[in-house]
């Protein structure tokens, strides 16, 4: 009898890849993890109990099939886990990096729920398509056939790039638009490289580029080109712009020099990385050398942006959140390896206003939680008379983001949007009131997770790949 290959969840415990240690990778602005030798990616999947109803599965944004190429890897299989994975996930090593698998697909692992711990399978997924990518297993994007129509997308994030490879591979012609120099978006210029370098996002665009997909970069519409010129050259167009404006901080002070936005910061530090000339970074106003940091917010973005000072050289760190550790909405790894660093995290704490200008303090509001909100979290409550100051020499705002006024930014009135300002789009399809006019990710939902946005991008594409075979149906039956 064939010996079992699965359900070992009990006889070998959970283990993630090699951490670096904090002294080590707070230097630098590598991966903190190091990648899984073949036997531990083998030992790990096994782990798997194979369930009838597989929740990491149900879980997942995009309906992954973990189950069946943690099989496929636990066997010896990889080239077959790959191709499952690839099936339902555009860049599969993108999310087997950043996505908050403890939120999703590892939170809701039936033997995390026994009590075994979770199968590993973020750092699988990395795994195996990093695997495919070392072994040329990842093949060029070569379309059956040209197609006559053509899709213009505006925003070279996750979405819009899932979107151009699901395109592209049914031959349709695909141009991007994007604001920035490079191609990416987000995952370019708001996410370290200590969570996702560089090279792994490029190596994508260049995938798509070599496909033939189109791009317009340094290009702002409504300003280097109209909405309705983009209109006008394509059959179809997909608005992927994510949500950039940054929710203000209110106050005394609240104007003064040394407080700055998120993706400011973060951009100016991918940049770096990158090697390009950052003025922000000579003049100090977006480099954390030798100041104390204080960063409001507690989401992935504040996250990004203290492990982002700690390695700048700030001599200190700290994240003010207005609520508890168990209600904060990032992800707890995160906050973990932050605190390995050497962030400092202040909970129940609220900005009330500043000190000088430049600001050298926060006034910080003591906070307790008080009854449930509409979401069913407990709100946060100021506590009378319970003040302190916090000395800061750099404040970074990281509060989440809002929809731009797209309307009025593009001069494009009947652009229908939410009392929210996101795009009113159909959820399943992407599809808007506008004729031919689709979008997705964070500009229909609000701030968001990359993986929904690659999950968007594909359904509005194949949603576009149905609305063209059917056009071109009726024109052959005519």
């Amino acid at each position: 009898m064939a010996k079992q290959p699965m359900l070992k969840f009990v006889s070998v415990g959970r283990d993630m890849p090699e951490k670096r240690g904090a002294d080590v990778r707070r230097e630098d602005f590598h991966e903190i993890y190091a990648e899984f030798a073949a036997e531990k990616a083998k030992e790990q999947s096994s782990r798997c109990s194979q369930c009838g109803v597989p929740y990491c599965q149900s879980h997942c944004p995009l309906h992954n099939n973990i189950p069946d190429w943690l099989r496929m890897t636990a066997t010896g299989r990889l080239q077959e886990a790959y191709q499952i994975s690839q099936e339902t996930n555009t860049f599969p090593e993108i999310c087997g990096r950043i996505c908050p698998q403890d939120r999703l697909c590892e939170g809701n692992c039936v033997i995390e729920q026994s009590g075994h711990g979770t199968v590993t399978i973020g750092a699988v997924e990395k795994y195996i398509t990093d695997t495919a990518w070392e072994k040329g297993w990842v093949e060029d994007i070569k379309p059956m056939s040209e197609r006559a129509e053509s899709v213009g997308i505006i925003g070279a994030g996750p979405g819009g790039l899932a979107a151009a490879d699901r395109l592209r591979r049914a031959g349709v012609q695909v141009t991007v638009y994007d604001r920035y120099d490079r191609a990416g978006g987000l995952l370019t210029y708001g996410i370290p490289g200590f969570k996702l370098e560089k090279d792994v996002v490029m190596r994508r665009i260049e995938q798509l580029e070599k496909a033939g997909v189109k791009f317009v970069l340094n290009c702002n519409v409504g300003e280097d080109l109209t909405f309705q010129a983009i209109r006008g050259q394509h059959d179809s167009v997909l608005i992927a712009t994510g949500v950039y404006k940054t929710r203000n901080l209110g106050g005394p002070g609240a104007g003064s020099k040394g407080i700055v936005r998120a993706i400011d910061y973060l951009t100016a530090s991918n940049r770096a990385s990158f090697g390009d000339d950052v003025p922000e970074h000579e003049d100090g106003s977006l480099f954390a050398k030798g100041k104390k940091v204080v960063v409001i917010g507690g989401g992935d973005t504040a996250m990004d942006c203290v492990r982002t000072a700690i390695r700048q050289g700030a001599t200190s760190v700290k994240c003010l959140y207005r609520r508890d550790r168990a209600n904060m909405p990032g992800s707890q790894r995160e906050v973990q390896n932050a605190e390995e660093e050497g962030v400092e995290f202040v909970w129940m704490a609220a900005p009330k206003g500043f000190t000088g200008d430049p600001v050298t303090g926060v006034i910080v509001q003591r906070m307790r939680l008080g009854q449930p909100d509409a979401t069913g979290r407990r709100s946060p409550e100021p506590i009378e008379g319970a003040e302190y100051n916090e000395d800061a020499d750099l404040v970074i705002k990281a509060l989440g983001f809002e929809p731009e006024e797209l309307p009025t930014l593009w001069g494009e009135p009947e652009l229908p949007v939410t009392r929210w300002g996101t795009i009113k789009a159909d959820f399943r399809t992407g599809r808007t009131d506008l004729e031919d006019v689709y979008a997705v990710g964070d500009i229909v939902r609000g701030a968001s997770l990359v993986v929904w946005a690659i999950k968007d991008g594909r359904d509005a594409a194949d949603a576009m790949i149905k609305v063209f075979d059917s056009q071109a149906a009726s024109v052959a039956a005519e």
